[in-house]
């Protein structure tokens, strides 16, 4: 297919583009495809989905329960763990013990 592509005007030059980035998704999206019913197919023939190799999907961390509270605002808290809340560097400044800001339940 020989194209002459001095004689293309800059709006047949963009459908091309468009056209043939669309074919492009369109075949990576179908060898993608074929290639996870190749491996699906491949783990199922040994007794496995392929979830239980590959550790299922990835999800987000489940947020940690706080562990420390503000002594005046109880609405204040941090997990203990990442950096330290401004709240908490003030109070250990001022003389209180982490152990004192705990959360007792």
């Amino acid at each position: 297919m020989d194209i002459n592509w001095d004689t293309l005007s800059l709006d047949e030059l963009k459908d091309i583009q468009k056209a043939a980035t669309k074919a492009v998704n369109s075949y990576e999206a179908r060898k993608r495809k074929e290639a996870l019913a190749v491996v699906e197919a491949k783990a199922a023939e040994m007794g496995f989905s392929l979830s239980e190799l590959t550790g299922g999907a990835k999800t987000k961390g489940t947020k940690s329960a706080p562990k420390y509270c503000h002594p005046e605002n109880p609405a204040k808290t941090w997990t203990g763990k990442g950096r330290q809340p401004k709240w908490i560097k003030d109070a250990l400044a001022s003389g209180k013990a982490l152990e004192d800001l705990l959360i007792v339940t």
